[in-house]
């Protein structure tokens, strides 16, 4: 499954519950999804890898999708977004709804404060904070993302 189809869904729930989101809570509820279900599933939620970016772990493909909204709230919804379902259990999805339920409400800046802890899978793959794009590994987020 592809991150981009996984933030569709996150978008649409967000705004069909009346509660939108901006481009950064999307990215690191990504995050808190993809943790969640290697660590309870064994496997990830989606195929594609965060890179560590100044303001915490990101998919780069989903965050040029909607860059251009910048830091305001995303109003989108999308008709096919309950394709992602066709490919988890029940217990999956309830498991991402309330992770998503759960990430919404905190500030966006909070949400980064709590992924960049010291000694956790973004504050060692960022290390020196020079750089862009380097790769935090699934296994990496398993065992130190949170």
């Amino acid at each position: 499954m592809k991150a981009l189809d996984v933030a569709r869904y996150i978008l649409t729930k967000c705004n069909k519950d009346g509660q939108p989101i901006s481009n950064l809570q999307l990215q690191k509820i990504l995050y808190y999804a993809q943790y969640e279900f290697l660590v309870n599933y064994g496997k990830p939620l989606f195929d594609d890898d965060f890179a560590a970016w100044k303001f915490g772990p990101v998919i780069p493909s989903v965050y040029y999708e909607y860059s251009h909204m910048g830091a305001f709230k995303i109003g989108a919804n999308y008709n096919d977004y309950n394709k992602i379902l066709d490919n988890m259990s029940e217990n999956e999805v309830n498991e991402l709804d309330n992770i998503i339920i759960d990430k919404r409400d905190i500030n966006a800046w909070r949400l980064v404060d709590n992924t960049h802890k010291k000694g956790k899978a973004w504050d060692i793959v960022f290390k020196d904070g020079s750089g862009m794009g380097d790769i935090i590994s699934k296994e990496e987020i398993s065992a130190n993302a949170l």
